[in-house]
């Protein structure tokens, strides 16, 4: 059996900057702040690491009270953006998921920086939730290696303790996916379709480097 975990934003989706746009809604409608301060590094992180750096760069008290006033606030916008923003699935995604979700041989996951409800309406608006059963998410993390080991952990419940490594692949869009891959064990694919460039991508080194997922055949022979 293979274990493909897929990242989201840049690697299934693009949500045409929904996410951007449903965290500056939550800081003006809960806390009376306009925009984001441009420098903020949103690719490939959790959204708790995100969270916390807003925060602190609008010089607000990291407390849990204010964690979930900007959280609620994000999830209470991102429907609404995400209608009326431009984003799509990204090339080859919907035949490929639908082709795998036939397979007896491979089991689907994500591996997403994504709180859980965040990923939940994300991929619904595209129609792709129903395609995973399980995952690891960027509620509790800071970093993304710690998102790696929970989907880790949900594999081996899936699996009853099976699972081997070898035969986990993470695909993503960014340095961090690859990273983390390699933070459980797991092989790791490497799509150009976020904001990383294919030279950029191969010099973390990933198993596998493709721009996009268009044609998945060199993916696929190696679970042939």
């Amino acid at each position: 059996m293979h274990v493909c975990l897929f990242d989201i934003d840049g690697t299934l989706i693009s949500s045409g900057g929904a996410g951007k746009a449903a965290l500056e809604a939550a800081l003006a409608s809960e806390f009376g702040i306009g925009r984001l301060i441009d420098k903020l590094e949103l690719s490939g992180r959790t959204d708790r690491a995100i969270a916390r750096d807003i925060l602190r760069m609008h010089s607000l008290d990291e407390t849990t009270a204010n964690w979930q006033r900007l959280i609620e606030g994000y999830l209470r916008h991102l429907p609404h953006c995400l209608a009326t923003l431009q984003g799509r699935v990204l090339p080859g995604i919907a035949a490929l998921l639908e082709e795998l979700s036939r397979r007896d041989d491979v089991l689907l996951g994500l591996l997403t920086g994504n709180i859980r409800a965040g990923a939940k309406l994300k991929l619904g608006h595209f129609g792709l939730y129903d395609y995973f059963a399980f995952g690891g998410f960027g509620d509790a993390h800071l970093d993304r290696d710690d998102v790696a080991r929970e989907a880790l952990a949900e594999v081996h419940r899936q699996m009853n303790g099976s699972a081997v490594p070898e035969r986990i692949w993470v695909v993503g869009d960014t340095p961090l996916d690859i990273a983390c891959a390699r933070a459980i064990g797991a092989r790791a694919v490497a799509v150009a379709t976020g904001w990383h460039t294919t030279e950029e991508l191969a010099a973390h080194q990933p198993d596998l480097l493709l721009n996009d997922l268009s044609d998945p055949t060199t993916l696929l022979a190696r679970w042939g």
